[in-house]
């Protein structure tokens, strides 16, 4: 035998770096997975937050609307309209449809007037846009 056989089957040849490589990061895997599947599993269940509102909605408003659209009301129940010019009118039914009934419906004051006949905030609402109109200020509070 030669020297160079009997020095390679007493010591087993070195592993490849590229397999000692991939073995590690293998393992730092399953670690990093099973820590955040600990963690997952250790949170508490968590109840819906949602914050409070500002005033309360009148109990004839919805209270789940999405968002604000305005609407196109024509008529409106309580306004009349023989009263007024027809600039002021235009203007008024403007406002109206454009602007969110403070109530917090989420409705413009006429749909809200139109739909909640009995919400006492968009009868509030109209009958100060009214009054603002018949003294000339504008909803930016010039005149």
């Amino acid at each position: 035998m030669s020297s160079s056989e009997s020095s390679s089957s007493s010591h087993p040849p070195p592993a490849p770096a590229e397999k000692r490589h991939v073995g590690s990061l293998v393992t730092v895997a399953l670690s990093l997975g099973l820590l955040a599947l600990l963690v997952w599993a250790m949170l508490p269940a968590r109840g819906k937050l949602q914050p409070a509102p500002l005033r309360p909605v009148p109990a004839d408003c919805p209270k789940d609307l999405p968002n604000f659209v305005p609407s196109d009301a024509t008529e409106i129940p309580g306004l009349d309209p023989s009263t007024l010019s027809k600039e002021q009118r235009n203007h008024i039914l403007f406002r109206l449809n454009m602007e969110p009934c403070p109530c917090g419906c989420n409705l413009s004051i006429a749909a809200c007037r139109i739909n909640h006949p009995a919400c006492s905030a968009c009868k509030e609402a109209i009958a100060k846009i009214l009054a603002e109109e018949r003294n000339g200020v504008t909803s930016l509070g010039g005149k």
